[in-house]
């Protein structure tokens, strides 16, 4: 069996995140059955580019209802860019569409006092409970961020990290084997290279 599967979404940066793992001595092949995605040790879902794309890629291949269990149930998944934002209710960018539904919320526009999209490096601050996210700088390309709540609405126990551009947004969340990220770790040099790295030892 494969090290990491990753879900094809139809998206641009599934070589670099393959050869990001290959580099990690990980073995990768491309999910192509839902059946695949039930059985893995380890699901990833990369994405960049239109969130109603995304998910209408994904339930068209079969795929959001088997990502959707293994995600509740706390197995390996580890979801970049776009892939985050997926696992809320719905995004500004697609009125009407419905994301994974994981997490309770909409995805928004970063406000227009900033450059949109953001584009390059910036700091992430890992917040308390973080134990795969470190505080460094990762690579954006994010036209649109998921607000963070305060602590008291949090649910389930995800772990956040923070960024800011135009305001706090989250960067990244973490709950046990499950990560996502808003950046790109596959571009983030050493430091994103290393995220990768705890991610699959510590669901070897």
């Amino acid at each position: 069996m494969s090290d990491v599967l990753i879900v094809p979404t139809g998206t641009a940066n599934l070589a670099s995140v393959k050869a990001a793992f290959q580099r990690l001595d990980a073995t990768v092949e491309m999910v192509e059955t839902a059946d695949q995605i039930e059985a893995a040790q380890r699901v990833v879902m990369p994405g960049v580019g239109a969130f109603a794309a995304s998910i209408s890629h994904i339930r068209e291949q079969g795929f959001a209802d088997p990502l959707a269990a293994r995600i509740k149930a706390g197995r390996a998944t580890f979801a970049v860019c776009v892939g985050l934002q997926l696992l809320f209710e719905e995004s500004e960018e697609s009125p009407q569409v419905h994301g994974l539904g994981i997490i309770p919320g909409k995805i928004t526009r970063l406000p227009d006092t900033v450059r949109c999209p953001q584009l390059g490096w910036n700091r992430v601050e890992a917040g308390p409970g973080c134990s795969l996210i470190e505080s460094g700088h990762g690579y954006f390309a994010n036209s649109y961020k998921a607000a963070p709540p305060l602590p008291e609405d949090w649910p389930d126990d995800w772990a956040v990290a923070t960024a800011d551009h135009g305001g706090p947004f989250i960067a990244a969340l973490e709950r046990g084997p499950l990560l996502a990220c808003q950046f790109h770790p596959e571009l983030s040099s050493a430091w994103g290279q290393a995220l990768m790295a705890r991610w699959l030892e510590r669901t070897a």
